[in-house]
């Protein structure tokens, strides 16, 4: 905590249903200095995905919508701009970010989802390729996710979350609404690092990307989630087939590890299956999930943007398995490549959502230059290489003349430009 200089940090585990580990660490608010609890809300991030994901399956297995259905089918005005193929986009690929298109530029003032419909239909996007070819985390196509759950209930999406997951749950300190959270005591102040020390922020609008990022919460009101996707909820707000379904591995996204429904996931991890999903937005870094075959479930909230809430996540979680606490999601021996490989990688990657990546070759070896640090890679493979000192994951992806053509790094499929273009010409 003090090394990354996190105000305050939240920690929940619960095995087999029960509470076994609930701590608050550092302060929710650096000028009245109060303290974290258990109890105390922050956001949430993008661990919301996994609820809306878990609507969208509520509502199919009802046979209310249909996941392989496309998307037009429920939103007839639903294009792309510059893609021939959105009407091949169906629910299945909103809900694993397999769409075949990039990111694009992000509009919080967009407040209406038919809004977005119209963004979409105007902003022209990076084409990736067919839908379910490639994994790129996407925002804006995964947040008509709550279009489509309006369109079919007839119910605005925070409000059919809330009446259908959240309040069944008892998440009493669990909310969308910025205006209800005034209302709540024991609230944690946001802050952003600002020249290397947190500074405080104010709470993110999120416009239409509160479909997929908008949920504020406590640790404990997540360990009572968690529980869902264990069946130990006496109500059965949807069946262990629909959760398995969310949990079964769509598309792999590093070693030993793979994105579903709105969780990652990796499967091989010893002798047991790890389910996630973190999240990070102004003011929040959060991870949330869960391990089936022991009936863990574990979560972690912080109140500042840009921290490894992963890896106190993992921490948590191996030491509830009884594993060392330093021990990694996957390792990889290293390898060497020669100049000559190393040179097709050298260039600028980025995303109209603001995602850059530049790949220098220096003496020593490729560096990935972001936001101005400069980052060592270590290759694991002819492809996938990891940055050093933090070990985050890269993989160079090739084409059919085996050329790099786009980094995949953040989540995010990331196009190589040409020398000189200025992103959003």
């Amino acid at each position: 905590m003090d090394k990354e200089q996190i105000p305050g940090v939240a920690v929940a585990v619960s095995v087999g249903g029960q509470v076994v580990y609930e701590q608050g660490f550092g302060k929710r608010n650096l000028e009245t200095m109060e303290p974290v609890t258990p109890d105390t809300i922050f956001g949430i991030a993008s661990v919301t995905k996994s609820f809306t994901a878990l609507a969208i399956m509520k509502l199919a297995e009802e046979g209310k919508v249909q996941i392989h259905k496309p998307v037009v089918h429920y939103l007839p005005d639903f294009k792309l701009c510059g893609y021939k193929k959105s009407d091949q986009i169906t629910i299945h690929h909103l809900l694993s970010h397999t769409t075949g298109v990039g990111s694009v530029e992000r509009k919080e003032q967009l407040t209406n989802l038919e809004e977005h419909l119209r963004y979409l239909a105007e902003k022209k996007l990076d084409v990736l390729g067919d839908p379910g070819a490639h994994m790129s985390y996407n925002n804006d196509l995964f947040l008509l996710l709550g279009a489509i759950i309006e369109k079919v209930t007839g119910e605005h999406y925070k409000t059919y979350i809330t009446k259908q997951i959240i309040e069944p749950l008892r998440m009493n300190r669990t909310t969308f609404d910025l205006e209800q959270l005034r209302h709540f005591e024991n609230v944690s102040v946001p802050y952003v690092f600002n020249s290397g020390r947190p500074t405080k922020c104010a709470w993110p609008t999120l416009g239409n990307y509160a479909v997929g990022g908008g949920i504020r919460s406590s640790v404990k009101d997540l360990l009572k989630y968690g529980q869902l996707y264990l069946h130990r909820f006496a109500h059965g707000i949807v069946s262990k087939k629909t959760t398995d379904i969310m949990a079964k591995p769509v598309h792999r996204t590093q070693q030993n590890r793979h994105y579903g429904y709105g969780l990652h996931i990796t499967p091989r991890y010893g002798e047991v299956t790890l389910v996630e999903h973190g999240g990070g937005q102004p003011g929040v870094s959060s991870n949330f999930g869960f391990i089936p075959e022991k009936e863990i479930v574990v979560a972690v909230l912080t109140n500042v943007s840009g921290v490894s809430a992963d890896a106190i996540w993992l921490a948590a979680a191996n030491n509830a398995l009884g594993l060392p606490l330093d021990r990694k999601r996957y390792t990889a021996p290293q390898i060497a490549l020669d100049e000559g490989q190393l040179k097709g990688m050298v260039g600028c990657y980025a995303s109209d959502e603001g995602y850059q990546v530049e790949i220098e070759l220096e003496e020593q070896g490729l560096v990935a230059q972001i936001d101005q640090n400069n980052f060592p890679l270590c290759a694991l493979s002819r492809q996938s290489f990891v940055m050093m000192p933090n070990e985050k994951p890269l993989e160079f992806v090739l084409n059919e003349k085996n050329e790099v053509w786009a980094l995949f790094f953040g989540l995010r499929l990331l196009v190589k430009r040409p020398v000189g273009v200025i992103l959003g010409e």
